[in-house]
């Protein structure tokens, strides 16, 4: 893995009432962090927060906002229903793709008698791959269908289409992916991408997109429904964050509302498919963290091992208790399988990339043919994020034609790896996906020329505008005593988290590493298949330390006699009923000791030099060797954590590496007697109290910089 660069985003000058506005939903701290959170993503009003965070205040999009094409589907569907013509719900076999299939069997099947009239069919991954084919829609036709209703895909299966008319087939697409570039002959297609990019319904997930049309035929027919639309929610939610689409307008809206249905589940059993699913990942359906690294990838391990995913359906519709927890059961060890061929594979695959030439290669293409296709997606992911490149992964399908190399794609940041695709569609065979991910398969006499002409067109597009490399976006610098519950609750504010909404990212700086653990092997004395590495992090702020883990790790990585600043995220800890607070290591790097202070506190060294007249401060006559090792915003976060933990307070609780001057000095110490005032001031008088004092820190470490740059003579 290539080492990271640190994004660091800098502090905001946050408004005061804006501050107090996000300190009104933190019952037990100032709000301070979440603050700075939401101001750095956009949320900059009051109305835009209310919304943002509580689901209750968001206006959601009518499914009319579809127009046309969503009035044709509603109108052809109930002439289905009059007329009792047979339906088929076309699904895909991800996590998406197979809760949107749960959508509409669950919701059309209020309209349509399930199995009779109503069945649904889901492409088999191993060999028939994304999107409509045509032996299973020859055999839909002989069947008598009429009427096709496909989910998260269908939108470029445009020779699929065509022959499907001719076979007397209609087609209702409900699909997110990329748009062909004319609409084909179809009833309707409902896609968001139709959507201006900043419209809220832009963003949504193939499941959102079938919500939308079960939603929109509840508000046309209400009296025909028997079970709540509110019942579809949690399948909406699991769909929507376990397929990485940006999380904001609708798609948050539909999240937050999904995970409160969600989290009813182990009480409820309604679904006892799904809560069988919550037990074997351990959580409580209040996260979204349940489902990213729990729910979603057992659902896509369905189809990674077995091929065909129609057994999922089932596990999420299914009231039968027995049968759903064989059903989990399978699901648990077809996850258990994929995570070993994603360990396997992984490592094969970064033996091939240690080959290559990284300094000249954009986009990493690499095929082998013993690799299985179901888990080349996964390990595309990892290493496009390792290498900070765009990266395809081929295995070999032997095919009446000829040898293809059929595989996955994934892409980083700002790279559209659809457009780089689209680039080379004279050399594929077919493609398909959005920005991020996609599928692609291509003869294999095609493989080296489509290697060399996806990276010259890599560097032709985005040669100029980007870094090659890991990227780690750092949100927040904060020190170990800060981390805990209140921390923790203010973060909380911003889920659900995914895209376009991460998981906040925490700077600590100067940490050591204390009570280092990992299991080497595991009861019988093999080498453990996923290591991980336990530990305390300590700092100067926190004596007693913090728990933390790194997975994928063990403690010969860490030194600990050595000092290092750390990338983080806090999480809640509820495996085994440990119920504890801790972090998650994401990157770390030896400090620099010129920046970070030790956690002795040492004096700043200083010299005696006497400045000439005009220069001299009246006080004394020295000039100082070196700047404080704190920045301003720094000083002022460890004064609000200082508060707390002395019981008196006075000049003798500053500690010496804030080296203050005579001006600051009264100031930070009548800020910190009042943020103690019992009863608390109000947080507007504070808040300006804290931009007073952060002015006059910035404006006295200037003049330090100058009287340490300025030519004595």
């Amino acid at each position: 893995m290539a080492p990271a660069h640190w994004q660091i985003q800098p502090p905001a000058n946050l408004p005061a009432q804006f501050w107090q506005a996000v300190s009104r939903y933190c019952a037990q701290s100032n709000g301070y962090f979440a603050a700075q959170l939401l101001w750095q993503r956009g949320i900059r009003d009051e109305a835009q927060l209310q919304a943002f965070v509580d689901a209750q205040a968001y206006r959601p999009t009518s499914p009319f906002a579809f127009g046309q094409e969503m009035k044709w589907a509603v109108q052809r569907l109930h002439q289905a229903r009059e007329t009792g013509e047979k339906v088929v719900i076309w699904g895909d076999f991800d996590a998406d793709g197979v809760t949107a299939t749960s959508v509409l069997w669950e919701g059309l099947g209020q309209f349509f008698p399930q199995g009779e009239q109503l069945t649904y069919y889901i492409p088999h991954r191993l060999r028939e791959s994304h999107g409509l084919n045509l032996p299973q829609l020859e055999r839909l036709a002989g069947e008598g269908v009429r009427l096709i209703v496909t989910c998260d895909t269908g939108s470029t299966s445009l020779r699929e289409i065509d022959q499907a008319l001719a076979w007397g087939l209609d087609l209702i697409i409900t699909d997110h992916h990329t748009l062909p570039e004319e609409r084909p002959p179809v009833v309707a297609m409902i896609n968001p991408r139709y959507f201006a990019e900043n419209h809220p319904l832009y963003h949504l997930s193939g499941v959102a997109v079938a919500y939308k049309l079960v939603e929109a035929l509840y508000e046309s027919f209400p009296t025909i429904p028997q079970q709540p639309l509110s019942d579809l929610l949690d399948l909406v939610a699991i769909g929507l964050i376990a397929d990485l689409v940006q999380l904001t307008g609708d798609c948050r809206y539909l999240a937050q509302k999904g995970i409160e249905q969600l989290q009813k589940q182990p009480q409820t059993q309604s679904r006892p498919g799904v809560a069988k699913l919550l037990e074997y990942c351990k959580g409580n359906g209040d996260r979204p963290t349940d489902i990213s690294f729990g729910i979603g990838p057992r659902i896509n391990a369905i189809s990674r091992i077995h091929g065909d995913a129609s057994f999922g359906v089932e596990l999420l519709t299914s009231r039968q208790s027995e049968r759903c927890a064989a059903l989990a059961e399978a699901t648990e060890l077809a996850n258990s399988r994929r995570k070993s061929l994603q360990k396997t594979i992984s490592a094969e695959v970064e033996k091939q990339v240690q080959r290559l030439d990284l300094s000249t290669t954009g986009v990493i293409v690499l095929e082998d043919p013993q690799w299985p296709a179901g888990i080349l997606g996964l390990v595309a992911s990892k290493i496009a994020q390792d290498y900070g490149r765009p990266t395809i992964l081929l295995c070999r399908q032997l095919e009446a034609t000829g040898t293809i190399v059929r595989g996955s794609a994934r892409s980083i940041r700002n790279i559209d790896l659809y457009d780089l695709l689209q680039s080379q569609a004279e050399l594929l065979l077919g493609f398909g996906g959005h920005p991020f991910a996609a599928g692609l398969s291509l003869p294999l006499e095609n493989l080296s020329l489509f290697r060399e002409a996806i990276n010259q067109r890599f560097w032709q597009t985005y040669g100029d505008l980007v870094a090659l490399g890991p990227q780690v976006e750092v949100d927040l610098t904060v020190t170990v005593a800060d981390l805990g519950r209140e921390l923790f609750q203010e973060l909380k504010l911003l889920e659900p988290c995914g895209m376009g909404n991460p998981a906040p990212r925490l700077l600590i700086k100067g940490c050591r590493f204390e009570r280092l653990w990992s299991d080497q092997k595991d009861w019988a004395g093999r080498p453990v298949m996923y290591p991980k590495l336990t530990f305390y992090l300590k700092d100067n702020s926190s004596p007693e330390g913090f728990p933390g883990i790194w997975w994928g790790h063990t403690k010969e990585e860490i030194d600990p006699q050595q000092t290092y600043d750390v990338v983080v995220e806090l999480d809640f800890n509820t495996y085994k009923d440990k119920n504890r607070y801790e972090v998650r290591l994401i990157d770390l790097q030896v400090s620099d000791p010129a920046r970070t202070p030790s956690t002795d506190f040492p004096p700043v060294a200083v010299v005696e030099s006497p400045l000439p007249p005009i220069l001299a401060p009246k006080e004394h006559h020295r000039r100082e060797a070196e700047l404080p090792a704190l920045s301003p915003e720094d000083i002022l976060q460890q004064l609000l954590r200082l508060v707390h933990q002395e019981a008196s307070w006075s000049v003798e609780t500053l500690p010496a590496t804030w080296n203050l001057g005579p001006v600051t000095t009264p100031l930070v110490l009548a800020l910190g007697k009042r943020l103690r005032a019992q009863p608390p001031l109000p947080t507007t008088e504070l808040v300006t109290d804290l931009h007073q004092c952060l002015e006059a820190l910035q404006e006295e470490q200037f003049q330090r910089q100058y009287h340490c740059q300025v030519i004595l003579s």
